[in-house]
């Protein structure tokens, strides 16, 4: 008779999701530095290995791309239309809404005050652009127009022109912009009523699928961080990556403080236990962290919220869904803010007070445009 114990190919370890990633960057960085020591330059004539690796990479990329537009629309469109199960629907919203915004604004303060005193990108400095930008991206007027939608979906169409005889189209999307749709059919659906119920009952279908689809993408992103840290390596080298490992340091001491510092005051200044909130969350926060990933761990958000902390279901119904495709502290928070003082530091260029505000107020809005799969960072 042959035990479970024997038939197990693998050590539980070796299968586990983290790490597999742990095992990902290993050999990412090996890889890359193999692929720089066939040499070959990654612009005009890469070798063999660097082609691989940038092609696993751009394609791992190109999957959470394709992933964010319908989980975006699905799951906020959901969100919205739960709340008709919920008693003085508007007021709950409304404060949602709110802290969402005061807690990223706290998180995108942390990130500030962290890449001003650290300053990650000032040791590995490059040459500043030689002509000064004159456009329009970047300015005030440029966000605010931005948020208005140029069609249903949000697209948006380039041409590039590679040279005299190809002219290179690409489509691309405005996550705010999708954010904005989203939001408006939602609301309209909610106001409709029951004349919807077919509608929203064919998107909370297409939410589950999408939310297995992105399952799946998530339990690709070991290959995926393979094909970028071996594409990173090779194209920046050691100089730029050392930069990269403070900045890196920088985000995750980042993280920590608002985890266990800004969280915790926030809890006992509602009159609640901290230890009984962090018993409550932590199996979701666990899962978060290991899988990099709010909109996979969304299921067991829902779960602990309801279950641990006690929170309403038709509450929970909306605030979840919303939360893990729209809010973001770490990667859509803190980490725009410390990455934005990184690459001013890095080109040696000066900011202002008006920068600051304007990082500030871009992050904590854009964490909103910022879907919860791995890597799906809008810049």
């Amino acid at each position: 008779m042959i035990s479970a114990e024997s038939t197990r190919r693998l050590p539980r370890w070796m299968t586990s999701f983290g790490p597999q990633i742990l095992l990902a960057l290993v050999l990412g960085v090996a890889l890359g530095a193999a692929a720089d020591a066939l040499g070959g330059d990654p612009e005009t004539a890469p070798n063999w290995l660097m082609t691989t690796l940038d092609t696993i990479g751009t394609s791992y990329v190109s999957l959470l791309k394709a992933a964010v537009v319908p989980l975006i629309v699905t799951a906020v469109i959901s969100s919205i239309a739960n709340l008709r199960e919920v008693s003085n629907a508007a007021r709950l919203a409304w404060k949602t809404l709110l802290w969402f915004g005061i807690t990223a604004l706290l998180a995108v303060t942390v990130g500030l005050v962290l890449g001003l005193v650290v300053q990650p990108g000032a040791g590995a400095a490059a040459a500043t652009p030689a002509e000064a930008y004159t456009g329009t991206q970047g300015s005030w007027l440029a966000f605010l127009t931005g948020l208005v939608p140029g069609n249903f979906l949000g697209l948006q169409v380039s041409s590039t022109v590679v040279d005299a005889e190809t002219v290179k189209t690409a489509a691309n999307f405005n996550v705010l912009q999708v954010l904005v749709v989203s939001a408006a059919v939602g609301i309209a659906a909610l106001k409709v009523g029951a004349p919807a119920e077919p509608f929203l009952a064919v998107v909370r279908s297409a939410l589950a699928v999408v939310q297995k689809v992105v399952w799946w993408i998530i339990r690709l992103a070991p290959l995926g961080t393979l094909g970028l840290i071996g594409r990173a390596v090779y194209e920046y080298g050691w100089t730029s990556m050392g930069g990269l490992v403070v900045f890196v340091a920088t985000v995750y001491a980042g993280l920590l403080v608002v985890a266990f510092v800004v969280y915790p005051v926030l809890v006992r200044l509602h009159g609640l236990s901290i230890r009984q909130y962090y018993s409550g969350v932590w199996p979701a926060v666990q899962l978060g962290f290991v899988s990099r990933s709010s909109v996979g761990t969304m299921p067991l958000t829902q779960r602990v919220t309801e279950r641990n902390l006690g929170v309403p279901r038709a509450y929970a119904s909306f605030a979840v869904p919303l939360g893990a495709t729209t809010k973001m502290d770490g990667c859509a928070a803190v980490y725009p803010a410390i990455a934005a003082l990184f690459v001013a530091q890095f080109y040696g260029i000066d900011l202002d007070v008006t920068h600051y505000v304007l990082i500030a107020l871009v992050s904590v809005l854009g964490s909103a445009a910022t879907a919860g799969t791995t890597g799906a960072t809008v810049m």
